[in-house]
């Protein structure tokens, strides 16, 4: 995938997508043992609906894992993610697919770097927004 371009970007334009696979309970149970959070409301259907919810969801931090992947692809690397922030908007449930998705709200100039501020979120596939948030990207003016 094609990241954003320092010479032609816009404000209004839209990042180019990411979508991730429908969220698993292998999913989940995976995520669980590589971020050390072993919490029942992500793995234990039973624990969850008895705390109030119709079964286990997905860590907040995993979409937030998919929106760094998803900047550093729109940057073209790590080091171009200057700012990343988020708010968690509802929970992301197993049979969810996530697509994150972005637009450029605002474009500076600073020595050699192209500024992009951006607007993003994750949603899934019935377009309901799930984390929401805004970053700032440094694109090489080459």
């Amino acid at each position: 995938m094609a990241g954003l371009d320092a010479k032609t970007v816009q404000v209004g334009q839209a990042l180019p997508t990411l979508t991730k696979p429908a969220i698993t309970k292998d999913t989940l149970k995976g995520y669980a043992a590589a971020s050390g959070d072993p919490n029942p409301m992500h793995l234990d259907d039973e624990f969850a609906r008895n705390s109030g919810y119709k079964g286990v969801f997905a860590h907040g931090m995993l979409s937030m894992g998919y929106l760094g992947e998803f900047l550093v692809q729109a940057a073209g690397h790590p080091g171009a993610v200057r700012r990343f922030k988020t708010r968690f908007a509802k929970l992301t449930w197993p049979g969810d697919v996530i697509t994150c998705k972005g637009t450029v709200t605002a474009i500076q100039d600073d020595g050699a770097v192209r500024v992009v501020d951006c607007d993003i979120w994750t949603e899934n596939q019935e377009g309901e927004k799930k984390l929401v948030g805004s970053a700032s990207l440094a694109l090489a003016r080459g």
